[in-house]
């Protein structure tokens, strides 16, 4: 009898480090954002662009970093990445205009591209057996929300004795620090040029030939759009429409004592519930249907959305909510990129799924950007939730035509 095969190897601990580390910073840019403005008198729009252009820079360079990991290796764009990411830290927290804060974050952007879900779920896929693949690649996104729990609180304990240009400074140090794990990612060398090149354009025109992987990528811009408008502007929208922390209340107990803190602790909560969502999802996908469990994610996000902005915005509805998106917010991840590396096959996993994760970083550029965009004109966030309920409604119908066969060998 086969020994069965370990799903906690050296090469899956040191990508979830890196996912950890790498989504503890960028999910905590919400907490920053009230800060930087206060400061600088900067319009709410002005800093949801440039979070808006990192989500952008992250989706154009997510298929790039996919690429150049296929072609000289994954330790090499995983390296590039964490130093693009710092770059970025360093040089934002010396701006002083809304203008350079945006360019800079083109940087980050692709920093997070080289150290994300992209490269990471790519080179964990490649390496995992295929009845552990599925559960392996939700263990990797689960390691994102762990770091979506520790990362909004751990900047908002920061920002209580440090300016917030200081915080970027410790953020860039932790993710060149995640490098020391590199060592433990040894995976098989690449092809050479010539078969890479030739192998990358037939399995690039089947994709986008099938209609099935045109709908995978529309179906992601929903994913992108609801994530990062959360991420973005949950902590100011709870701080400013979420009403008192009753005193001597469970919240006042656990050192809550203002809305602040519970914007920053509901994005936390989020990724807590999301560690089991995920691994639920990664669960589900290795025995029912992929494009199934995507639609019914999908259904269920764009109900919890429109609930939550219909009931009366108290404490206890903020954290309700939080749990129910939560179980839900990267669930998706495993199986979108399970699902093509179904159909189209491993060795180009990483190209494939960050031509589809564009779409998700369309998304996300919008949600950021529309964000401030309403907030500036009309004062609140009623219309962007509403669209966001709209495109979770899409994305629930155009999974169910995707044809679920494999076109290329695993």
């Amino acid at each position: 009898m086969a020994k069965p095969t370990p799903i906690f190897t050296p090469l899956l601990i040191a990508g979830c480090i890196i996912m950890l580390i790498s989504f503890a910073i960028r999910s905590s840019f919400g907490v920053f954002q009230i800060p930087i403005a206060e400061e600088f008198g900067w319009l709410r729009s002005e800093f949801s662009l440039a979070i808006a252009i990192q989500n952008l820079a992250w989706g154009i360079g997510q298929p790039i970093f996919g690429a150049i990991a296929e072609k000289v290796g994954d330790r090499k764009a995983i390296i590039l990445g964490a130093i693009l990411y710092a770059l970025g830290l360093v040089l934002s927290s010396f701006s002083v205009t809304p203008e350079a804060h945006q360019l800079l974050e083109i940087f980050v952007g692709f920093g997070i591209a080289g150290s994300g879900f992209g490269v990471i779920l790519a080179v964990v896929g490649r390496a995992s057996s295929d009845e552990n693949r599925s559960m392996s690649l939700a263990i990797a996104a689960a390691a994102g929300s762990g770091g979506q729990v520790v990362g909004p609180p751990v900047a908002e304990f920061l920002l209580g004795f440090m300016g917030w240009q200081t915080v970027f400074l410790v953020f860039a140090g932790a993710i060149l620090a995640a490098l020391m794990v590199l060592p433990m990612m040894r995976v098989p060398a690449p092809a050479s040029r010539e078969e890479l090149e030739e192998s990358m354009g037939e399995i690039l025109k089947k994709a986008f030939r099938d209609p099935s992987y045109t709908l995978i990528f529309l179906g992601f811009f929903s994913c992108g759009y609801q994530l990062a408008f959360v991420t973005a502007h949950f902590p100011a929208f709870v701080t400013e429409v979420c009403g008192p922390i009753a005193p001597g209340g469970l919240l006042h107990g656990l050192g809550i004592t203002s809305t602040s803190a519970l914007g920053a602790m509901a994005i936390s909560l989020i990724g807590l519930a999301n560690i089991g969502g995920t691994l639920l999802a990664g669960w589900l996908g290795k025995r029912y249907s992929k494009k199934y469990l995507l639609a019914g994610i999908y259904t269920l996000r764009t109900i919890f959305a429109a609930v939550f902005i219909l009931v009366p915005m108290t404490p206890a509805t903020v954290l309700i909510f939080s749990v129910c998106m939560g179980a839900t917010w990267l669930a998706t991840v495993p199986l979108t990129s399970g699902l093509i590396a179904h159909i189209y096959g491993l060795r180009y996993m990483g190209t494939l799924y960050g031509i589809v994760f564009f779409s998700h970083q369309l998304g996300s550029f919008l949600g950021v950007w529309l964000g401030g965009q309403m907030y500036d004109i009309y004062g609140n966030y009623t219309v962007v939730w509403w669209i966001g309920v709209g495109v979770g409604a899409f994305s629930a119908i155009v999974h169910l035509p995707v044809r679920e066969r494999a076109l290329s060998p695993a």
